[in-house]
């Protein structure tokens, strides 16, 4: 499942890595009809996307429907900025209908240019637009949080100030959102260096010193564990350490980016250990189905149910 896809608002064997986390006993993969405890709330917020339930429900508000029939309280949609305004008006009803929150969209990402790192002014006046853009959107869909990608490096310049043309221009989208007294907060989401090549956040470590050089309530990360499997694995410690500053997550296992327990991590170990920890916020299901059809939808839900029962 490839991010650039995501992003575009569409949507196995056990393999071991020293980037394994520690494996409880493996149960039987859930049965499709284990998925049938409909209605009862996850412990953790987990947000499904569009297309995802697709086999059960065809129109979007369907598919809201059925999400919250299966007891998701909330949704994500990377496309939603994208979206015209009567139709996110429509699903901003339909959700506060659902008791369903909105999950991230997205503000900026680039994969092809170096927006926050050059220092450029073109650059900075399309993400401070893009940003203004994303206030406007949050505040009519009732979302808190938007995904920022920052760009590739640029190679012609110091990493140094590479790094403070991206912390300057993230206080200036900050100094934007304050300005508009809106709550929403930027997430940063860093990305592994496989699937995408020359960008220039791919750690979490690295993005918890950016969001504490920026000092802001509007500047924190999304720590999307699929990428970070893969980037630095050590997800439990790695999310410890940077736990002040995380205010989303999201999850697809690796390898195949689908669902939990058809790869190598242990999400209920992950999920027990950031609920203990008091996270309240959304886990954004951004990863593919592993199986097609009505069974392989309810298959997932099924592996939710599993990994949420810690």
């Amino acid at each position: 499942m490839n991010r650039r896809s995501f992003l575009a608002g569409s949507a196995a064997g056990l393999t071991l890595s020293p980037h394994v986390l520690p494996q409880e006993p493996q149960a039987a993969a859930p049965k499709a009809t284990e998925a049938k405890a409909a209605g009862k709330p996850f412990q953790l917020d987990y947000a499904p996307h569009f297309g995802m339930f697709g086999n059960h429900a065809k129109s979007m508000v369907d598919q809201l429907q059925f999400a919250a029939d299966q007891g998701f309280r909330a949704w994500e949609d990377n496309g939603m900025a994208g979206r015209d305004e009567a139709v996110q008006k429509e699903l901003a009803a339909k959700m506060q209908q659902c008791g369903i929150r909105m999950g991230v969209f997205v503000a900026h990402a680039d994969f092809g240019a170096p927006t926050f790192a050059s220092g450029k002014k073109e650059h900075q006046e399309r993400v401070l637009a893009e940003i203004d853009r994303a206030i406007v959107v949050a505040e009519r869909v009732q979302a808190r949080w938007t995904t920022v990608v920052p760009g590739t490096v640029d190679h012609r310049i110091d990493p140094g100030f590479q790094l403070a043309n991206v912390v300057d221009l993230l206080r200036r989208c900050c100094d934007r959102i304050a300005a508009k007294k809106s709550e929403l907060v930027m997430v940063l989401e860093p990305l592994n260096f496989r699937d995408h090549p020359e960008l220039f956040l791919t750690k979490v470590p690295q993005a918890y010193a950016i969001c504490r050089a920026v000092q802001s309530p509007h500047c924190k990360i999304l720590d999307d564990l699929y990428h970070q499997q893969i980037t630095e694995g050590n997800l439990i410690p790695n999310l410890e350490g940077a736990w002040d500053e995380i205010a989303y997550f999201q999850v697809g296992d690796n390898p195949g980016r689908n669902e939990p327990g058809t790869g190598e991590v242990n999400f209920r170990n992950v999920f027990r250990r950031i609920h203990q920890k008091g996270f309240r916020g959304v886990v954004g299901m951004e990863h593919g189905n592993a199986h097609g059809g009505k069974d392989g939808e309810l298959q997932l839900i099924a592996a939710y149910r599993d990994a949420d029962a810690f």
